[in-house]
């Protein structure tokens, strides 16, 4: 299976990143960290996450990372993640 981000996705991180950064830096960089490498330990499971049928007929899944929310889709053999936020923020 192959792993690709979307734009967007790209983007929450960096907003995670910066939203984060201003307190702890390092506790900022750990949290991206953890969450990049989320998809990668779904590689060899990929439909472990809930299916989010609002979707269909997408396959569209979601993970709790902590306490954040990763949503990413499966499209053949590519795993796209498509966008990811901390469950606090109003969404």
């Amino acid at each position: 299976m192959e792993l690709k981000w979307t734009g967007k996705a790209l983007s929450d991180l960096v907003r995670l990143y910066e939203f984060l950064a201003p307190v702890d830096r390092q506790a900022a960089a750990h949290t991206v960290i953890i969450l990049a490498a989320a998809p990668r330990n779904l590689m060899a499971h990929p439909r472990l996450g809930e299916k989010l049928e609002e979707f269909e007929p997408r396959e569209v899944r979601r993970i709790s990372v902590g306490q954040y929310e990763l949503r990413y889709e499966i499209q053949g053999f590519t795993m796209f993640v498509l966008r990811l936020w901390h469950t606090r923020e109003e969404r």
